[in-house]
């Protein structure tokens, strides 16, 4: 009896030591801080960055400003999965483009949108797999009391879900122009994506819209309609009218009119047709892969990225419009806690064990391949983070 109890407490600690797949998993790919200025973390930062911006139908291309938290999960022989909080600035490029964020330039600063991104990237270097699992974006207009502070006669942003008449004005005849100078085709308004007013010698208004060609000619009435959605050219443009007083002279009398000024100018986006044998056709936008990473030869249209980009209004309209807020401010200001601007959440488990995703997709064979995936981490970011930025004013900085 007294040899078999040396070996019955042998076993027992086995067992104890001994736990689930999930919980091996978790204690072999503990996450560690990166730097957030690291070479291949700006890289695996871009490549998230082209995937989101590659994965959007409406709205315009986000860039990169910095980035603000990494964390990089191993995951054994399957590579790493890294945890990015990205700060992005807009760009002046429609995401129908699909050009690179890289070849975009970023608003003049009274124009500005900016936001926070969370991504989590797969990459697997031997077998050639770079992968946005899942992203969440957040993005708000730069304040404009801070901006009519600096900049009173800055232009001021104006509604483009058609409310104001006078934005309307500006699409119709910067569209009418546009159709007038053109030789045969004659286009339609899609959708309005921004506009803005300014005092300038009289009020302007500046606008961006999409156009879609239409089965109309010169010739034909105005009113025909679009072409089945899917055909025909789809182009962006951006225009302007401008109204000033004007001084005309009559025998014995001076008339004072207005006279209008007009400017539109529109690119075409070119024809997204579908690659065959499965590949992706944008797959060879953006920038170009790194010496050490290239982008997998073959790609499923399973991995296109779960995520996706909110749009919140002005954090001062928001904070007027909230009648708690003015409350606690009235009542408590000093012990009012700071509202979470750029709420991102991005969590494809709430289990703090983790969970596992099947990425059997991205890999030729058979085999099944799962990555085991934490909730998104808390920033906790070493002295290396967050990173430079690329425009470094506080006014686009999120917190």
């Amino acid at each position: 009896m007294g040899r078999l109890l040396p070996l019955v407490l042998c076993v027992l600690a086995a067992c104890c030591v001994a736990g689930s797949p999930l919980q091996e998993a978790q204690n072999s790919s503990p996450l560690v801080s990166r730097g957030c200025n690291d070479s291949d973390v700006l890289s695996f930062a871009g490549f998230a960055l082209q995937d989101i911006n590659r994965d959007q139908q409406d709205g315009y291309v986000l860039s990169l400003n910095r980035v603000h938290d990494v964390w990089e999960q191993n995951q054994d022989d399957l590579g790493s999965l890294f945890y990015l909080t990205l700060d992005v600035l807009e760009t002046g490029c429609h995401v129908l483009s699909k050009k690179s964020w890289k070849d975009c330039d970023v608003r003049t600063l009274h124009t500005s949108v900016y936001g926070r991104c969370k991504a989590m990237f797969y990459i697997n270097k031997p077998r050639r797999v770079l992968h946005t699992l899942a992203y969440n974006c957040t993005l708000r207009p730069v304040s404009r009391r801070k901006i009519h502070t600096m900049c009173p006669d800055c232009p001021s942003p104006s509604p483009t879900d058609l409310s104001d008449p006078k934005v309307l004005e500006a699409v119709t005849e910067t569209l009418a122009k546009f159709n007038s100078e053109s030789s045969s085709k004659q286009y339609s308004l899609i959708k309005i994506t921004r506009a803005s007013s300014q005092w300038v010698v009289g009020p302007a208004y500046f606008v961006e819209y999409l156009i879609k060609e239409s089965p109309c000619t010169q010739s034909q009435d105005s009113s025909c309609s679009l072409q089945p959605p899917g055909s025909g050219s789809v182009g962006f443009c951006s225009g302007s009218l401008t109204r000033a007083p004007a001084v005309k002279f009559v025998p014995g009398e001076k008339l004072v009119t207005e006279e209008k000024f007009v400017t539109v100018s529109c690119y075409f986006f070119e024809a997204q047709v579908p690659a065959t044998g499965g590949e992706n056709a944008a797959a060879t936008q953006g920038p170009p892969p790194s010496p050490e990473v290239q982008e997998p030869s073959k790609k499923s249209p399973q991995t296109v990225p779960r995520g996706s980009v909110q749009n919140l209004p002005d954090l001062d309209d928001e904070k007027a419009k909230d009648p708690q807020e003015k409350d606690s401010q009235e009542k408590e200001p000093q012990e009012k806690e700071p509202q979470e601007a750029f709420p991102v959440q991005l969590d494809l488990t709430t289990d703090p064990k983790g969970t596992t995703v099947d990425v059997s997709f991205l890999f030729i064979g058979p085999e099944e391949e799962k990555l085991h995936v934490l909730p998104f981490p808390e920033e906790q970011h070493s002295a290396e983070c967050p990173g430079p930025a690329m425009h470094a004013n506080p006014l686009i900085l999120p917190p």
